[in-house]
């Protein structure tokens, strides 16, 4: 059983859901330290003046903002807590809004709602509501003293909390030189749509998709710890080069897509 996080409700008119917040995604990658070569210890950071050159405790170190360059302004603990959030334990729902007028780019971390014995129907009628209507909740939420942006939206029998970005903190992509006026020749647009079609499925599967270099990276770490010879990686299909010709090249992708099909057409039946 995942161990919840955060504990509180959802707010939702004079509707009060209680809930419980637990981790939707779980990291996998591998952690490593940091050895020294010649005899393996183990690394070890301190926190250096850059001044004086010493040691510095934990008990003499305080938060500066760089204002101007190499000026600073100290800000104390109290500082902080002048303009912590008030911890409500509530997810309030500001608005509702359809899920696809909200880019996603804004949303940024996934955690499942899971509700108490006493709020299992709300937290249903909730869940079933936003299906139907094609809607997310927007809402203000504040965990470990942090306010954050988020949105509810359900996700077969859960309600999933996707805390958000702020506004600011998305860049504004017409700082970049992208070919917004780019004129399409509607021979390449069509060949195009074609091989879009032909690499297109019903469903998406993501186990199809497993994380390789993890998988390769174990694989080696396994060989070392017993002394195996290290398994043969496969290479990485050579540089194409420059693109001289497009339409050129997507007639051959097209050929290469429906050639792979037709071979894993003929394995699947060969397994059968």
């Amino acid at each position: 059983m995942p161990r919840a996080i955060w504990s509180g409700s959802i707010s939702f008119g004079l509707v009060t859901i209680p809930v419980k917040l637990t981790g939707a995604t779980r990291s996998h990658d591998l952690a490593f330290h940091m050895l020294h070569a010649k005899d393996e210890g183990r690394i070890q950071y301190e926190r250096i003046c850059s001044v004086d050159g010493k040691k510095v405790p934990w008990d003499e170190i305080v938060k500066g903002y760089e204002f101007e360059k190499d000026e600073h302004v100290i800000l104390t603990d109290a500082d902080f807590e002048r303009i912590d959030p008030k911890v409500t334990h509530t997810i309030d729902i500001q608005e509702f809004v359809e899920l696809e007028k909200i880019d996603p780019i804004f949303f940024d971390q996934p955690y499942y709602l899971e509700p108490t014995k006493t709020g299992r129907h709300a937290y249903a009628l909730l869940r079933e509501t936003l299906e139907q209507s094609g809607r997310v909740a927007v809402a203000r939420v504040v965990i470990r003293t942090k306010e954050y942006m988020a949105a509810l939206k359900p996700a077969g029998a859960a309600l999933v909390l996707d805390l958000m970005r702020w506004s600011n903190e998305i860049v504004d992509p017409s700082s970049l030189d992208l070919p917004e006026d780019e004129k399409m020749p509607s021979a390449e647009l069509k060949m195009a749509k074609m091989l879009v079609d032909s690499m297109s499925v019903d469903e998406f599967e993501p186990e199809k998709f497993p994380n390789r270099y993890r998988e390769e990276l174990l694989a080696i770490i396994d060989a070392r710890v017993t002394g195996k010879e290290l398994p043969k990686m496969k290479k990485a299909a050579p540089s194409r080069g420059k693109v001289v010709n497009l339409m050129d090249v997507l007639e051959r992708s097209l050929k290469e897509t429906h050639r792979e099909s037709k071979e894993s057409k003929s394995r699947r039946r060969k397994t059968a």
